[in-house]
């Protein structure tokens, strides 16, 4: 299956590693290929070229150099494919937690430039996936119990029974089109502004 051509934004102060990489890109079907050789200002360029991926190549990156790509890295919520010429355990974790999808030691060559990027795409899609399951398994959670506090507040208020107050909860959800969470929040939300006579 072929890869679709994707938009990459290269940032690299080394215009021949820059042109390693670039020619990986291309031998690999991207021929959207932007470089960009000066870091001043990139996030503005960043959010103008709104790239598919970026790959950052830090020929010998001092420890500020490599905290802003981090910091970068957490911003743009890109696949990010970042080389160096060495590393060391603190700042491989660090690339870790920043949310870089490869972040390789030692190993620009021209051939490795597209398994690489292919790896990056795949483990960031796959962050990402779980990342968003974790969020829906939270707001989930979040709504039950949400729909938990309206149901006491409905039992105390009206003496209903837990089903009775659930019923009510769905059929008021139904009535208005809106999600049953979203009537629950209502609810306790008026509940605490009236205070304690409200619940």
């Amino acid at each position: 299956m072929a890869t679709p051509s994707l938009s990459v934004l290269v940032i690299d102060e080394n215009r021949i590693r820059a042109a390693i990489i670039e020619a990986g890109l291309r031998e690999a079907g991207h021929s959207h290929v932007t470089l960009v050789h000066d870091v001043t200002g990139i996030a503005m360029r960043i959010a103008e070229i709104v790239p598919d991926v970026i790959v950052i190549d830090l020929e010998n990156p001092n420890r500020d150099m490599l905290e802003n790509m981090f910091q970068l890295s957490r911003a743009v919520k890109r696949p990010i494919a970042m080389f160096v010429d060495r590393s060391d355990k603190a700042s491989i974790e660090a690339a870790v937690e920043a949310g870089v999808s490869a972040y390789v030691v030692d190993g620009l060559k021209q051939e490795r430039v597209k398994p690489i990027l292919d790896m990056a795409i795949s483990r960031f899609n796959a962050f990402s996936r779980m990342a968003r399951e974790l969020e829906e398994a939270r707001s989930e959670l979040e709504g039950r119990k949400v729909i938990d506090r309206a149901k006491g507040i409905l039992m105390k208020l009206r003496g209903l029974s837990e089903e009775e107050a659930y019923t009510l909860l769905r059929k008021t959800a139904m009535n208005q089109n809106r999600k049953l969470a979203d009537v629950a929040q209502g609810l306790v939300t008026a509940a605490d502004l009236l205070g304690p006579e409200g619940r």
